[in-house]
């Protein structure tokens, strides 16, 4: 698709091409990815007021888009039942619920088709869909074969979900309706506050987000418990530490060493009820992961902390801080040169995240 450049140098947005009746937008896993690209949903219904839109992703996400009003339709891949069927040699179940899947995407007779994952597993699903357009945002693993056009998914730039915006900009669409989009049920909340009664929360509280799944992402344990120390006795702030399932055991070793401070919910909640508490906090500070994007996403006071990765150095709100030093070797992203030192989270204090904190708060009072 052509493409014009502006006086200012930026891309401008593409001739706008005829409306599609039927969009499914293909995103399978990881949290992070699907709260960042939930702002194509509002950009696309801004577009196409009068087209139907779904989603397919992992069941594991289903609560960041099941209670979206501007989502028509959400299809489920249910990844880790169907490699339990697999494990147990239930094959005839398998291929009967596959079989209902696939059905279901293709009676919806979808007229584009966005796979945004652009892996081989979220491509055979685009082709398994049946659309009559698929376009790949950055393609490979072969999926690129399985694709009508494919776009270029690496941009240069700053900007919170940058590629994501980059595809709705090659669709012909306006970005002005760009915003991450996460809807929270009644009863996500609900469920929310009654485990902060229950922990004996009843304050204004911060959300800790330290985990994720390369430890070349991680703050240290000691400037943690610094932290939450700081903002019980400095803020007056309950400290409430979040987490999935395969956090516990380093949220028990953290909290062990601040027992009177941290309400630990690591684990003990589902991805609704952790939106709900990432919500209505006051403050919330994490490192890249998929729970600080989700802050950003419900505007909550964020202080993000980056080092071998940079998703994004703007993340498009005045509520929401990075904290990011560049280093010769920044970023390294799955490959760090640092022996294990990891020297650019260490450049992180709990001074400088406490200032930004503060910064924030003061904004929000």
């Amino acid at each position: 698709m052509d493409k014009a450049k502006r006086s200012d140098g930026a891309e401008a947005v593409a001739t706008p091409r005829r409306q599609p009746q039927r969009i499914l937008i293909i995103r399978l896993t990881a949290i992070g990815d699907v709260v960042l690209a939930s702002a194509l949903i509002p950009a696309l219904r801004g577009a196409w007021p009068d087209a139907s839109i779904a989603w397919l992703t992992e069941a594991a996400n289903a609560d960041l888009l099941q209670h979206n009003p501007r989502l028509d339709c959400l299809f489920l891949w249910p990844r880790r039942r169907w490699s339990e069927l697999l494990r147990e040699r239930r094959y005839g179940q398998l291929w009967r619920e596959f079989r209902a899947l696939v059905k279901d995407l293709r009676r919806q007779r979808f007229d584009l088709v966005l796979d945004i994952q652009g892996l081989m597993k979220s491509g055979i699903w685009a082709w398994l869909s049946g659309g009559s357009e698929r376009i790949g945002l950055g393609s490979r693993e072969g999926s690129q074969y399985l694709m009508s056009r494919v776009l270029e998914r690496n941009v240069e730039g700053l900007h919170i979900g940058k590629e994501y915006l980059k595809l709705v900009r090659d669709l012909g669409i306006s970005p002005a309706h760009f915003n991450m989009d996460i809807e929270i049920s009644p009863t996500d909340a609900a469920r929310a506050r009654a485990l902060l009664d229950l922990s004996g929360c009843e304050q204004n509280y911060a959300v800790l987000c330290p985990f994720t799944t390369r430890p070349q992402k991680h703050w240290f344990d000691e400037r943690w418990i610094e932290l939450a120390q700081r903002l019980a006795a400095e803020r007056e702030l309950a400290v409430v530490l979040l987490g999935g399932p395969s956090d516990r055991e380093r949220a028990a070793h953290i909290v062990a060493r601040t027992p009177t401070v941290l309400v630990d919910l690591a684990g003990r909640t589902t991805l609704g009820q952790c939106a709900a508490l990432i919500r209505d906090a006051r403050l919330l500070i994490g490192v890249d992961t998929g729970l600080t994007h989700l802050g950003i996403a419900l505007k909550t006071p964020t202080v993000a902390l980056f080092g071998s990765t940079r998703p994004y150095l703007a993340p498009g709100s005045a509520r929401a801080r990075v904290l990011y030093a560049a280093l010769d070797c920044s970023p390294c992203r799955r490959r760090p040169t640092c022996n294990g030192e990891f020297t650019c989270m260490r450049l992180h204090t709990a001074d400088q995240v406490l200032g930004a904190a503060a910064a924030l708060l003061k904004m929000s009072a």
